[in-house]
């Protein structure tokens, strides 16, 4: 369990202004404090106007890729510089999605997606990876990590289902507390800690249409069996944070449900953290859920639901909205010291106050070649061999005189062994990759020689050759083995 941190928070508290409460519970994306879509430079007045005018309490997220530990440095230092000129000096909480390893840190470790370490039954393994991403995030300065992802598997056709550990409530629970135990450690201020957020509360892994973000019809009972647990453990294990469904239950939007998000996660479950909206997902009341005749109040039925602090991410109209939500009575003051209390006291747990830059004073090594060797072990332990057959039938190991045929455009592509979250959000831009990630084609070609691999595969879906059946049934009449 952590040790909480404590300073005065209740006197800090009384110091702040409306605009800057409802500041800190303002978090905005990277995109505001960067020159333009494709720059990775810092514009001071836009970082300004977000950090002393509007008094931003959390930023997240980068524009385009992965940042290397010097630009990491650089931006953080440049945003937390930016804090000693406001009146109280709160730092900034940066939060990023480190999903399997530290996947927008340059040249870290990369795991498994969490669908594969489920795989391994290995809850030490799985430990031992959140260790390491927690490492070399923190190195970045960055001290809140979106993950592990609590939510049970259910649906295969639902497009994030690597995040998940699978569909038993059970498994899922002991296997994302055990990231979560190791992330948070045992105290918060350590450089090689970093906050977990347990996500996505509640049920979002069951959309009826398989499609993300999408709504879910689902029984009290099977809520509270199945999805209900995995969340329990994590509060019991101390997580410091929660994000939420950006979904709706039985016709009712998560964001602005008083019921999941006060009377079942703070008084049922007992969860004492910060709580977080996804991305954009408080507009949405009023855009998709149609719940809310305007973004004002829809800013009020979230707030008023038990939302912390809200995931805006583009603009400063949260800000806008919810003070005058304040002042017009519809959103009492009771609620946002309530909120941002918890986001100071999560700050303080950080050592952020004393420490606003969030890492250790050593610098950190990224993937050494022991960190390599524990992602090689949980490579390995989540490759599942479905059935081999015995002496002349078996199909593995490959003798180094085998001619196989490798199909399909996941031959050629090291964005598919990847997915998700690996140097840029969908994984997709190869020239991000390092050089020493190598495709199936040239991995096997070097162990069985060029002569014995035959593939023509291109790495774009769509290639013509990625579908030529007569082409691919010729060659493999001249093969032992056909690879798909």
């Amino acid at each position: 369990m952590v040790k909480r941190q404590y300073m005065n928070i209740k006197a800090l508290l009384r110091k702040l202004t409306l605009e800057e409460k409802v500041g800190q519970m303002t978090q905005v994306t990277s995109h505001l404090y960067l020159k333009d879509n494709s720059s990775d430079e810092i514009d001071p007045k836009k970082l300004a106007k977000a950090v002393v005018n509007k008094k931003v309490g959390s930023i997240l997220n980068v524009k385009t890729h992965a940042f290397s530990i010097k630009k990491w440095d650089e931006v953080i230092g440049a945003i937390q510089g930016q804090v000693l000129k406001t009146k109280n000096k709160i730092p900034v909480l940066y939060g990023i999605d480190s999903i399997h390893g530290a996947t927008y840190v340059k040249g870290a470790t990369l795991f498994p997606h969490n669908i594969g370490m489920a795989a391994t039954r290995n809850n030490d393994l799985v430990a031992a990876a959140a260790k390491i991403t927690a490492i070399e995030t923190r190195a970045a300065g960055i001290p809140w990590n979106f993950d592990p992802v609590f939510d049970v598997g259910r649906v295969p056709a639902w497009a994030r289902f690597e995040e998940t550990f699978g569909e038993d409530p059970y498994l899922c629970g002991q296997m994302a507390g055990a990231a979560v135990t190791a992330y948070q450690g045992d105290d918060l201020r350590a450089p090689d800690t970093v906050a977990a957020c347990m996500k996505h509360f509640l049920a979002y892994s069951s959309p009826d249409s398989g499609h993300d973000r999408t709504p879910t019809n689902i029984s009290e009972n099977q809520l509270r069996e199945i999805f209900l647990p995995p969340f329990q453990e994590a509060v019991n294990r101390g997580v410091a944070t929660v994000m939420i469904n950006s979904g709706e239950i039985n016709g009712v939007p998560v964001h602005g449900s008083y019921k999941l998000l006060t009377t079942i996660l703070r008084k049922e479950l007992k969860f004492k953290g910060l709580a977080v909206t996804d991305w954009e997902d408080i507009i949405r009341l009023h855009t998709r859920h149609r719940i809310a005749a305007t973004p004002k109040e829809a800013v009020g039925i979230a707030i008023n639901a038990g939302i912390d602090m809200s995931m805006v991410p583009f603009d400063f109209s949260f800000t806008k909205y919810l003070i005058e939500l304040v002042k017009e009575g519809i959103v009492p003051m009771k609620r946002i010291d309530e909120a941002v209390t918890r986001i100071l006291q999560l700050k303080k747990d950080l050592g952020l106050f004393e420490n606003p830059l969030g890492k250790g004073s050593e610098p950190v090594k990224l993937n050494t070649a022991e960190r390599q060797q524990t992602s090689l072990k949980a490579a390995h332990a989540t490759m599942t061999l479905v059935k081999n057959g015995k002496g002349k039938k078996s199909s593995l190991p490959l003798s180094k005189k085998t001619k196989i045929l490798l199909a399909g455009p996941a031959a050629n592509n090291v964005s598919c062994l990847h997915g998700s979250w690996s140097w840029t959000w969908q994984g997709k831009e190869v020239g991000q990759y390092p050089k020493s990630v190598k495709t199936i084609h040239k991995a096997l070609t070097e162990k069985l020689g060029k002569g014995n691999v035959i593939c023509f595969s291109k790495s774009k879906y769509e290639a013509a050759d990625n579908f030529n059946i007569k082409k691919l049934q010729a060659a493999a009449k001249k093969v032992k083995i056909v690879k798909l």
